[in-house]
């Protein structure tokens, strides 16, 4: 069955290894069949910073509207990145911040410390790279990062099931290597 897929990039340089996953996993799911929106966070004009927190309304820059209409849109979220300092880049962190906002993502309950989830009804696959051995991260490190994208974004909103595939260390990996991980997000793509 044909599914709705919105793909950001959150890696903001896009000729990184970050941009390659994401092309690669985008035409593969083009090649199954799939309806794909791609964005890259790198080319996208926005402030990352929610000024008022949820005080007052932060207009959004269109191309934050754009992508915000794709979440809406999509049956499927594929979210690539790099782990930096052990979590998601500043400009993925900060999309999340801006529209990912009370009304759209979730909502609050009066006199209750439970909310609605707004977002449910969507998957999510997360692709991230790291210069940690992904074994390191998990065992050294708990995976604080893969933590905060699951539970406490995603799943917060409603997005599950929410699978986590890491790639690393990037740094040293070889040619073939690369391609190796390449092949496993087609293939990814592919199993939807």
């Amino acid at each position: 069955m044909a599914r709705k897929i919105t793909i950001i990039l959150g890696h903001p340089d896009a000729a990184s290894f970050c941009s390659a996953l994401a092309e690669a996993y985008a035409a593969s799911a083009t090649a199954a069949g799939h309806e794909i929106r791609l964005f890259r966070l790198g080319e996208i004009d926005f402030d990352p910073v929610l000024r008022h927190g949820y005080q007052r309304d932060q207009e959004l820059e269109p191309g934050l509207r754009e992508i915000q209409e794709a979440i809406t849109w999509a049956s499927h979220l594929v979210l690539v990145y790099p782990n930096w300092w052990g979590a998601l880049p500043a400009l993925l962190k900060g999309m999340f911040d801006r529209i990912f906002l009370p009304g759209y993502a979730f909502r609050y309950r009066e006199d209750a410390p439970f909310w609605d989830r707004l977002l449910t009804g969507r998957s999510a696959q997360v692709i991230v790279t790291m210069d940690t051995p992904p074994w390191y991260y998990r065992l050294a490190y708990t995976m604080p990062g893969h933590h905060q994208i699951r539970k406490t974004i995603l799943e917060f909103c409603g997005i599950r099931p929410v699978k986590i595939t890491s790639f690393g260390p990037v740094r040293s990996a070889t040619a073939q290597k690369r391609e190796l991980w390449l092949q496993k997000v087609r293939e990814l793509a592919q199993s939807l």
